[in-house]
């Protein structure tokens, strides 16, 4: 067991590796966020972090915050900066006289970071939040089971647009990507990118976007389900990257990823399974 920090909504403790933050009602707190509630507890790998600060927060505390790698979390990727300050899950609040104990943490996390900490990660780094895989938006409901996304418009929410060309299910490998627009604005949407297809700027008119609205869309669900709909596409593309080069370190380099891939939750059994095989064959 490494240095543990308690804070006002979650715990923080620090092994050589990385840093495991279970979210918990804290100390001194008011309402956790609902955000929290839904993450439970991440492992947040050394390699995933660019840096780390200690400032002096509201009210007698300090505020300890990791700063992740960019590309490095399908968390913040989806949230792309639209979470407010109270919901961001890399920062920890703690009474003020508790700073040299921030600091510590800080100073030995700092320590542990390698050379190319502030560079962009190439792939995913943390793991998949994770469920609920299916979100109730305002004009549909949208299930995930892995290997595509589904929409099932809304008789009463869903325009005429929406409901006249039917229920849609999206393959991953129709995807590149996902863009989530936070429900505490206005237009906040779900919305599927894909591949050699223009989306429609009106994400009510858009048939691989459902729409959120009060009570439709929270956060705390919606989220979580685009970032696992994120990394599940990003990990199709690092699959389809292993190199096919002959030889048996480049079959070994290839197992070694995809064992990776699966560990990270970013392909599901069925899909680690078939790729697995197909590998071993190649090898053959």
């Amino acid at each position: 067991m490494g240095d543990v920090l308690a804070g006002n909504h979650a715990v923080w403790e620090f092994d050589s590796d990385s840093v495991l933050i279970r979210f918990a009602r804290g100390i001194r707190t008011p309402r956790t966020p609902r955000l929290f509630h839904a993450l439970g507890s991440r492992r947040i790998p050394v390699e995933a972090v660019s840096g780390v600060t200690v400032t002096a927060g509201k009210r007698d505390t300090v505020v300890l915050r990791a700063h992740p790698r960019p590309g490095a979390d399908p968390l913040m990727e989806a949230a792309a900066g639209q979470l407010k300050e109270s919901c961001d899950p890399y920062r920890l609040v703690l009474p003020g006289e508790r700073a040299p104990h921030a600091a510590a943490f800080a100073e030995a996390l700092r320590l542990r970071l390698g050379p190319d900490a502030t560079e962009p990660a190439d792939r995913f780094l943390v793991g998949v939040p994770g469920p609920p895989r299916r979100l109730k938006a305002y004009d549909a409901r949208v299930g995930f089971d892995g290997s595509a996304v589904a929409f099932h418009w809304s008789r009463t929410g869903a325009t005429s647009t929406k409901w006249k060309a039917g229920d849609q299910r999206y393959p991953l490998s129709a995807l590149t990507g996902v863009e989530w627009r936070s429900p505490d604005g206005t237009g906040g949407h779900l919305r599927l990118l894909l591949r050699d297809t223009a989306a429609d700027p009106r994400p009510d008119h858009d048939l691989a976007a459902a729409v959120f609205g009060v009570g439709y869309g929270a956060a705390h669900e919606s989220l979580p389900f685009a970032a696992a709909v994120l990394a599940a596409v990003r990990g199709r593309a690092a699959v389809s990257a292993v190199p096919a080069v002959p030889g048996a370190r480049s079959d070994d380099d290839r197992l070694r990823h995809l064992s990776e891939l699966y560990s990270a939750g970013l392909l599901t059994d069925a899909e680690y399974t078939t790729l697995r095989d197909r590998f071993a064959a190649d090898s053959r």
